[in-house]
């Protein structure tokens, strides 16, 4: 029956498409970041790099090496195993000057944080968007819900054998959106886990470029 899968919907559509077990793990305080992971709104150089001064190294975009090693290494097309030849090739230019050596290390870092940084916040604002399609395709079909509901308990309806052309219409409509809303659910629950492996592969290439220090 329409009516019953409409109230099974109404419950669980009230969260506005968050990926399973959100609502339980986090208060939401944010209506537009739907994922069970926390938010954290920004992140600083500092967190990942306990090397030397970043802002004294000088702008990494006027190193073109340092540069485009940085965006390289920083895609997530280049695996993790084949970053360490790659700073090993890149350190041994300099040979036995540390210092030079270590300050383009440096700058290899402030381009891996920026352009990584800058990806997951695209990724971040994409995720907010999404979440904000689902609520409006939630309401959308929580008002379709309601009329098939009283189209159903109209005078009449319940003795009817066929369903008329336009209820018929409507509970396929229905059906279908329902169907896509659940369906993008349950890619959101993967897309939310991106902002954390970026964060995940930043800290393993600051560990990696230190470890070169």
């Amino acid at each position: 029956m329409i009516d019953r899968l409409a109230l099974a919907f109404l419950l669980t559509a009230g969260a506005a498409a968050l990926p399973a077990g959100a609502v339980l793990a986090q208060p939401r305080q944010d209506p537009d970041w739907p994922c069970v992971q926390r938010k954290v709104e920004t992140l600083s150089p500092g967190q990942f790099w306990t090397g030397p001064d970043i802002a004294a190294a000088g702008d990494w975009g006027s190193d073109n090496k340092a540069a485009v090693l940085a965006q390289k290494i920083a895609s997530r097309r280049t695996d993790l195993s084949q970053v360490d030849p790659l700073l090993d090739e890149f350190a041994g230019q300099f040979g036995t000057d540390k210092d030079a050596k270590d300050q383009a290390l440096t700058r290899v870092y402030a381009g891996v944080f920026e352009v990584i940084n800058g990806e997951r916040g695209k990724v971040m604002n994409g995720i907010a968007r999404y979440a904000q399609g689902q609520r409006r395709m939630a309401e959308r079909i929580r008002d379709e819900a309601d009329k098939i509901s009283q189209t159903k308990d109209a005078p009449g309806q319940s003795d009817a054998t066929e369903l008329p052309k336009d209820q018929s219409a409507a509970e396929t409509q229905f059906a279908w959106d329902r169907r896509i809303f659940q369906e993008r659910s349950q890619s959101l629950t993967y897309v939310c886990e991106v902002p954390q492996l970026l964060e995940q592969r930043l800290g393993d290439l600051a560990r990696k470029i230190q470890a070169k220090l």
